[in-house]
């Protein structure tokens, strides 16, 4: 027991081993590209890119809408009388809002 650690204890003092060892305490922790930095900015790429498909997503969806609305008279009311109260001249538009939220 005691030579096996006696010899744990020499390669241990050993410049190379105490080398290698500073190096990698300073890559993972002291860098400027450290390890905890390194994990932050790839946990902010990844939502980056979680977002730029929803927004993609969402732009697919919207020109989709605005072909629809440009070739279809009646969806184009629709949607004008759904989003901006826009109503004929015989008509009265009572909105009513949802006083829970």
């Amino acid at each position: 027991m005691k030579n096996t650690l006696l010899k744990v204890w020499n390669v241990l003092r050993n410049k190379y081993v105490i080398a290698t060892v500073v190096f990698l305490l300073v890559l993972l922790f002291f860098d400027e590209y450290n390890l905890m930095d390194t994990r932050r900015v790839n946990r902010q790429v990844k939502s980056l890119r979680a977002e730029e498909k929803e927004l993609r997503e969402a732009m697919i969806e919207d020109s989709l809408r605005a072909i629809s609305l440009k070739d279809n008279l009646d969806a184009m009311e629709r949607y004008g009388r759904e989003n901006y109260y826009m109503k004929r001249a015989d008509e009265d538009i009572y909105v009513i809002k949802d006083r829970r939220k």
